[in-house]
């Protein structure tokens, strides 16, 4: 399975790069390979300054060895080797009126000292990050998401859109990094699913990506747009950065596991800024954003 699913990620990450730089029409995106001394690397690939993406990283790893003793005590476990392979990427677009987009799909195994697999599963999911909220867009996105779950399970949409609302929460803000998508971990065979049929649901939910982002982008990456709203736009991307430092599990799994650092960090955007007890005009649409933030909502 570990080698079906890297072969998967590594065709994945070639679509997903090629159709946004068809997007974005100027950049291109930058690859950069690199290897974990303790075992295995990745590819990452980068896009900056393009016409429409300020910002952006598409990265997969394939990395193996002892597991760290940090991630041996969350995972009540002594000297236990693992591998773990995925594909995450983060998108910060220029212009406000396009949403910031995250997704990740992963696969990660945990072995005994006879090199026998003792526990093996899947996870990720997909989660969109507005400045200036369009319902229409928002709908979107949900339905992309509802439909590749659909296709294996009607009660995967309702459970994983409710996990992303729950995992994607700024506790120390009270609000939630943006109106969320799909989040689903440690996805193990049992006698409902299969590890076979977990492997289907991901790559579904995989490759539904563009078609979920994409149309998005196109519809609003031409909108006009003031200082005052790339300035609201920076002041989000702070609470990003936020969530990323504080809570985010994959990025503190890199972090603790000797990851690579550049390509661990590349989610952060270039621009922020932060301000002491900021908050929006009553009434404005900046106000509206954050009401939705601290409650989240059934798109779909």
């Amino acid at each position: 399975m570990k080698e079906q699913f890297y072969q998967y990620i590594q065709k994945l990450q070639d679509t997903i790069c090629a159709g946004l730089e068809a997007v974005d029409g100027q950049a291109k995106f930058v690859e950069d390979l690199w290897d974990r001394p303790e075992g295995g690397g990745g590819r990452t690939r980068v896009i900056t300054n393009g016409k429409v993406f300020e910002k952006g990283g598409v990265n997969i790893s394939s990395v193996h060895g002892k597991l760290p003793e940090a991630m041996q005590k969350s995972f009540g476990v002594s000297d236990s080797e693992f591998y773990a392979c995925g594909l995450s990427l983060v998108i910060h677009p220029t212009n406000p009126m396009v949403p910031t987009v995250h997704a990740n799909w992963r696969y990660f195994e945990m072995y005994d000292d006879k090199g026998n697999v003792v526990t093996q599963w899947f996870g990720g999911g997909q989660d969109l990050t507005p400045y200036y909220l369009f319902n229409e867009d928002a709908t979107h996105f949900h339905s992309t998401c509802k439909k590749a779950c659909d296709v294996h399970n009607p009660t995967f949409y309702p459970t994983y859109k409710k996990k992303c609302d729950e995992y994607f929460w700024n506790a120390h803000r009270n609000e939630a990094r943006g109106i969320g998508g799909l989040f689903f971990d440690y996805c193990k065979p049992t006698q409902q699913m299969s590890l076979e049929q977990w492997y289907r649901f991901v790559t579904e939910v995989g490759d539904s990506f563009l078609e979920s982002y994409v149309p998005i982008v196109n519809k609003r990456k031409d909108l006009a747009y003031t200082k005052e709203q790339r300035d609201w736009q920076e002041v989000r991307r702070g609470r990003y950065v936020e969530f990323n430092l504080v809570h985010d599990r994959g990025t503190l799994f890199g972090l603790k596991t000797n990851g690579r650092i550049e390509s661990i960090l590349m989610s952060l955007p270039p621009h922020v800024q932060w301000h002491y007890c900021h908050e929006p005009k009553a009434g404005s649409w900046e106000e509206k954003l954050i009401k939705v933030l601290m409650n989240p909502v059934d798109w779909v």
